[in-house]
C-alpha cells in the first residue's frame, strides 16, 4: 500500500460523507443535489463515491497535484471530471461545493479566504451549499499526537499517527504530519514517517462564519460530522448544532447557503 492507499484507509470515509452532504443540502426529488464540486480533492475519494452512490450523480474534482489526479483516473467512474488547476480560481458549478480534510487551511490570509468563498458562492446552483470541515477546541492550538490502529486484514494492522508538530498561537499557523506503521503480530513490516506534511492556517468557526457572511452567503450553519439519524433506506438526517459535545476538541462542518 502506498501513502495514498493508507490515507484513504485510515482517514477518509466517503461512503458516510455522501449521504451526510446530501442531508445538509436538504433537497428532495427533483431538487436533490446531483453535482458535487470537490475542491482540493486529493485522490478524489469523495467524488468517486458520489458518482457511484448518487443516481445520476456527477462530480468535478480539482487539485493542483498531478500525482493524486493520476491515481484518481485509475478508478474513475462515469460522471467524474478531474481537473488540474488552482482550486481558488476555477469556475466549475455544482449543487454542493465541498472542501474536506481541513484543506480550507491551505488558504492562509483572510482576504484570499473571502475571495475564494465569494467565488464559491457564484459557482453554486440555486439552493446550493458550500461545506468545509475544520477542527477546533481547546486542544486545537496544542502540540501533540493522536494514534489510532486500523485493521488491514491477514493479521496486519496499520497504526496511524496524526501529529500537530508546530503551533503559532498568534497567527494560528500550524504544521501537521501523518505517519503510518504497518505491523503483523507486533512486528513492523513497513513505516512511512512524514507521509504527509501540511502547513495550514487553522481557521476558527467564528472566523469562517464572518468570512462566509462577507462573501455573501445568506446563512451559515455548523454541523457535527456525523448524522443525527439514518433511516431504513440509508438516508441521513441532520440538524445544525447549537453547541459542540466536546469543547476540548472537535471536528465540525461549516456550511454556507445561497437562495
Amino acid at each position: 500500500m502506498d501513502r495514498h492507499d493508507l490515507y484513504e484507509h485510515c482517514v477518509q470515509s466517503p461512503e458516510n460523507l455522501v449521504p451526510f452532504l446530501r442531508a445538509i443540502h436538504g433537497g428532495k426529488g427533483e431538487r436533490a443535489p446531483r453535482t458535487l464540486c470537490e475542491d482540493f480533492c486529493g485522490t478524489a475519494a469523495l467524488s468517486r463515491a458520489w458518482c457511484r452512490m448518487v443516481d445520476g450523480g456527477r462530480a468535478i474534482a480539482t487539485d493542483l497535484a498531478e500525482e493524486v489526479l493520476a491515481r484518481a483516473r485509475r478508478d474513475a467512474p462515469d460522471g467524474l471530471v478531474l481537473c488540474r488547476g488552482d482550486t481558488t480560481r476555477i469556475d466549475a458549478r455544482g449543487d454542493i461545493i465541498f472542501v474536506g480534510n481541513f484543506s480550507i487551511g491551505e488558504i492562509h490570509a483572510r482576504p484570499a479566504l473571502v475571495a475564494y468563498l465569494s467565488r464559491c458562492r457564484e459557482r453554486l446552483e440555486p439552493a446550493g451549499v458550500f461545506v468545509c470541515d475544520i477542527y477546533g477546541g481547546e486542544s486545537a492550538l496544542r502540540e501533540g499526537f493522536v494514534h489510532r490502529p486500523h485493521p488491514l486484514g491477514n493479521g496486519r494492522i496499520v497504526r496511524y499517527t496524526w501529529e500537530q508538530r508546530e503551533v503559532d498561537p498568534l497567527t494560528h499557523m500550524v504544521i501537521n504530519a501523518m505517519h503510518f506503521r504497518i505491523e503483523r503480530a507486533g512486528v513492523i513490516e513497513d513505516e512511512l514517517l512524514d507521509a504527509f506534511v501540511y502547513h495550514w492556517r487553522l481557521w476558527s468557526v467564528p472566523e469562517l462564519r464572518d468570512a462566509m457572511r462577507e462573501a455573501g452567503f445568506t446563512s451559515v450553519e455548523v454541523y457535527e460530522k456525523l448524522p443525527d439519524a439514518v433511516d431504513d433506506e440509508g438516508n441521513a438526517h441532520v440538524l445544525p448544532a447549537a453547541e459542540v459535545e466536546d469543547p476540548e476538541g472537535f471536528i465540525v462542518c461549516v456550511c454556507g447557503r445561497v437562495p
